[in-house]
């Protein structure tokens, strides 16, 4: 602004000139014609016709003036004047734009009032007359003159009426030179007027920009706030800086820059961090929104797009219930997603739809505007569930597939009644279901397609619901089955109702009935399986074929078995010759005539039994269930004793079956039934057969015992022993245990080779027998140690045998050796088989004992004689005989009286009797006429 000083009507200072020039007025009373006279009249003039005149003849007028009127009192005043209409002139044509001589007429200002001041230093209006000056000075383009003549004014005036304009102006100046600390004060000198100065919010701006010049930010801002704070006081409203009403140009120009430099100064602080010290009032907490949008703006034009989106962001996190900040929040999102910066537009969004979504505390403080956030929010949040949605489908990732979930969640429970709802809950479920969440599926598919009024996606819906509980049920543990088929089920039947005319309907209630007779529940089961039926238009030949089924079914497990036979042949009927399944049905068909066969037998019908069994040979001879019909004939057949029939189905069995399970079970049945018969080596065959395929040990072992033992018994009847003995063979390869049964067979064996006249063998199984005792261990028996004793005693006939056949001979001294040698190994094989100490082991190794000793004795006595020897020789040798015979037959006879003594504890077997025989022989006196009792062995050694 300028400051122009009012002049006196030109026309009014020319009339003043001429009266000084023309004589006194008729009547005066005061003739003398000077100003001073002038002054003092009191002149009454006419109006003023409106004589024309020009700056330039009111400037000559002036000059003529002070020419012909040097001392007049109105001097000072025309000199003033004549510099104000040299600055008016000057003005004029620099308005015009006509440069030419603009300098000069500024310059004759300058002079007219540079005469003015020296002439009159202190004139009243001194003040204004520098003010001017210093104007013209500006003008003319002479800063430091018109600077000089300002620091002047408001020095030597500073009371002066123009005071603010020339502290303003000399700030402008100093700004100018880029002398900022004392334009600074300058202008704070502007401020110091108080609010009503007119500088006051120019002064202010220009005080915040020398202070940014001096790189004094935050001073700068405290200037920059007190101009926003004059220029929008009172003018609230939400629009942009260009929309705010009541703003002239200027206004707004300023409102602008003084934005544009307090954001530059945020800018080079902190940024955003920087303006809350700053809001300080409620004045400024109503244009608060507008700082950050323009630090926003500022940096979107420096492109820097992350600072602009933070700053936005900034506000709505400081003023969260503001009703700016869903529009800086919403600002942020388009920044970014103008920029290429998807990442952080969706991060955006998740912000927006959090702080203004329907839960939000903005809804609740804020309805107005929320009302306006709301399309925003309902946007992103579709936006964010598809975003994710198409994520998961790529990543198949778990994480994006939950975000997405949400997303979808939140939408609906924000938006229930929008009509993009059900969509929006299809690809929720939809969503779930890809995720493999088929529990959550089912339960949203069920909502999108009962839970609104019927819409586009209602009947995929319902079905998709369906194919959701079907993926359960493939993942589900055993216990969780049955009740997914029922909730299944129960969705089957709402779909069917729901959507009575769906092409899948059929194929729904078909699966439903078919479940539910899985689940035992008939009568249901039933019950749909009739509605599949009567369905209309019908339904395909499948679906009826299904719904038959489960008709025959339900008859089958209900003990209508000829309801059920009839139930199947309309399911046949359905069903193509070559089709995959039909088998099935002639085996169902078959099973329905089984259960007649087995009713029939539980009730005591045998024979009627027997029949319905040969039925099924006759209706459906490749049925998996004829063989089992053919097995359980023979079992009744058993059971009547028919052992001949029994026998002839149970062989056809065998021959006609050879891989059925149930051959398992033949042989021991046919083992029963040739035992029947009488046929031991066939029962001995079955028996073996059982102990190669039963799976329990102790059976398998039982039935190898009892089929060498039935080996054995044929025998009797001419029968070989081989069998037999391979029997026990394998029994003791695959059964070493138990022990006694396993001694058992060893000592079975020797006997089957002393039957067959196999010394050697028998040896060697006696041997087995012995060794086999002996190593038992804690196992042994009493059984086990009676074998063994046998077996050993057995072992020492050879010794006996080996002994007995060397005959004391010549050569004498060689035979005798020979024959000590063997008497000794006799000895000890017969002490080892008494050590058993089993009675009739002992018994006969006693007895032996004592008969080897009675022998060796007696072979001494009949010895060949030496020859070549003199009768007194003889004589001299006999005697020697008889004294080393004498000790062999007092042991033997000690040794028969020890087998005798056993009578005392009950044992009088065949060796006993054999020693009393003997002693009756070696002492008649006392045994020849009475036996006596048995003691203890304690002389076999």
């Amino acid at each position: 602004m300028r400051h122009r000083a009012s002049l006196l009507p030109p026309l009014l200072i020319l009339a003043a000139a001429l009266a000084a020039c023309s004589g006194p007025r008729k009547g005066s009373p005061d003739n003398e014609p000077t100003l001073r006279s002038l002054a003092g009249r009191k002149v009454e003039l006419p109006a003023d016709p409106g004589i024309r005149s020009t700056e330039e003849q009111t400037i000559a007028a002036y000059q003529k003036f002070l020419d012909v009127a040097p001392r007049a009192p109105q001097r000072a005043e025309a000199m003033r004047r004549l510099g104000d209409l040299e600055m008016d002139l000057a003005d004029r044509r620099m308005a015009e734009g006509t440069a030419a001589g603009t300098e000069a007429d500024f310059r004759a200002a300058i002079t007219r009032y540079q005469d003015y001041l020296r002439a009159y230093p202190k004139a009243p209006d001194t003040d204004r007359v520098l003010y001017q000056l210093a104007r013209a000075h500006e003008q003319g383009g002479q800063l430091e003159q018109a600077l000089a003549v300002l620091d002047r004014l408001v020095a030597a005036y500073p009371d002066t009426a123009t005071r603010d304009e020339a502290h303003f102006r000399r700030g402008e100046i100093l700004f100018a030179a880029t002398r900022y600390p004392q334009a600074e004060e300058a202008y704070t000198a502007v401020l110091a007027s108080g609010d009503d100065t007119p500088y006051r919010e120019r002064a202010l701006y220009m005080q915040g920009w020398s202070r940014f010049k001096q790189a004094r930010l935050d001073e700068a801002l405290a200037s920059f706030f007190g101009v926003l704070d004059l220029a929008l006081a009172g003018r609230g409203g939400e629009a942009g800086l260009d929309g705010i009403e009541g703003l002239s140009r200027a206004e707004r120009e300023l409102i602008e820059d003084t934005f544009r430099v307090a954001s530059l100064s945020l800018a080079n602080l902190q940024g955003a961090e920087s303006i809350p010290p700053y809001i300080d009032s409620e004045l400024r907490r109503g244009y608060e929104f507008r700082v950050y949008e323009q630090l926003a703006e500022l940096y979107l034009q420096q492109e820097r797009v992350k600072d602009a989106a933070d700053t936005l962001g900034a506000f709505a996190r400081r003023q969260p219930l503001h009703a700016q900040a869903p529009v800086l929040q919403a600002r942020v999102i388009d920044i970014y997603q103008a920029n290429g910066f998807a990442t952080l537009a969706l991060e955006a969004k998740k912000e927006y739809v959090g702080r203004y979504g329907v839960d939000s505390e903005f809804r609740r403080a804020s309805p107005e505007g929320w009302e306006r956030a709301q399309p925003l929010v309902k946007t992103h949040l579709s936006e964010l569930a598809r975003h994710y949605h198409a994520s998961a489908q790529k990543t198949k990732a778990s994480a994006d597939y939950q975000e997405a979930v949400r997303w979808y969640r939140l939408y609906l429970v924000s938006f229930p009644d929008d009509p993009q709802a059900p969509q929006n809950h299809f690809l929720l479920a939809e969503l779930l279901f890809e995720d493999k969440r088929h529990a959550y599926a089912a339960v949203e598919y069920e909502k999108t397609a009962y839970g609104y009024p019927q819409h586009a996606r209602s009947a995929d819906a319902g079905y998709s619901a369906l194919l959701s509980y079907a993926e359960l049920q493939k993942a589900a543990r055993p216990e969780q089955v049955t009740p997914l088929k029922r909730e299944a089920v129960e969705s089957s039947l709402r779909f069917a109702k729901a959507f009575p005319a769906d092409p899948r309907t059929g194929a729904v209630l078909t699966n439903a009935a078919d479940t539910l007779f899985a689940l035992n529940d008939a009568e249901r089961a039933e019950a749909v399986a009739q509605q599949v039926l009567a369905l209309q238009p019908p339904a395909t030949d499948a679906q009826r074929r299904v719904a038959w089924t489960v008709l025959a079914h339900t008859a089958f497990d209900g003990g209508r078995f000829d309801i059920a036979e009839r139930a199947y042949g309309e399911v046949l009927v359905l069903t193509p010759a070559q089709a995959a399944g039909r088998n099935e049905l002639v085996e169902r068909q078959a099973a329905a005539i089984y259960k007649q066969g087995e009713a029939a037998r539980d009730a005591g019908r045998a024979r009627e039994a027997v029949g319905h069994f040969e039925r099924i040979a006759q209706l459906a001879p490749q049925s998996a269930v004829r063989a089992t019909a053919q097995y359980d004939a023979a079992a009744v057949l058993i059971g009547l004793k028919d052992w001949d029939a029994a026998a002839r189905s149970l062989e056809a069995f065998r021959q006609q079956h050879p891989k059925h399970p149930l051959q398992a079970d033949v042989p021991a049945k046919l083992a029963t039934v040739y035992l029947e018969q009488g046929h031991w080596a066939q029962a001995a065959g079955e028996f073996e057969r059982v102990a190669a395929t039963h799976r329990d040990p102790a059976v398998a072992r039982e039935a190898q015992w009892q089929a060498a033992e039935l080996h054995q018994k044929s025998t009797e009847r001419g029968a070989s022993r081989g069998a037999a003995t391979r029997a026990y063979e394998r029994y003791l390869q695959q059964h070493p245990q138990p022990l006694e049964r396993a001694v058992e067979a060893r000592y079975r064996l020797a006997q089957l080779a002393k039957a067959d006249g196999n010394a050697a063998r028998e040896q060697h199984w006696m041997r087995e027998v012995m060794l086999a005792d002996q190593r038992g261990g804690n196992a042994r028996t009493d059984r086990t140690r009676f074998l063994g004793g046998a077996a050993a005693l057995a072992l020492a006939q050879p010794s006996y045998e080996a002994y007995r056949q060397v005959a004391l001979v010549e050569p004498l001294d060689r035979n005798l050796r020979l024959k000590r040698q063997r008497m000794e190994a006799a000895l000890k094989a017969y002490g080892a088989a008494a050590e058993y100490g089993v009675a009739g082991v002992t018994t006969a190794a006693t007895y032996y004992t004592a008969a080897i000793y009675e022998d060796f004795g007696s072979a001494m006595l009949k010895s060949q004689r030496p020859r070549r020897l003199s009768k007194l020789e003889l004589e001299q040798y006999e005697v020697m005989l008889e004294e080393q015979a004498f000790p062999f037959e007092e042991k033997a006879m000690e040794l028969h009286e020890i087998n005798a003594q056993r009578t005392r504890a009950g044992i009088y077997d065949e060796w006993v009797q054999r020693s009393f025989a003997a002693l009756a022989k070696l002492r008649p006196v006392r045994y020849g006429k009475s036996e006596k009792s048995e003691g203890a062995i304690d002389a076999i050694r």
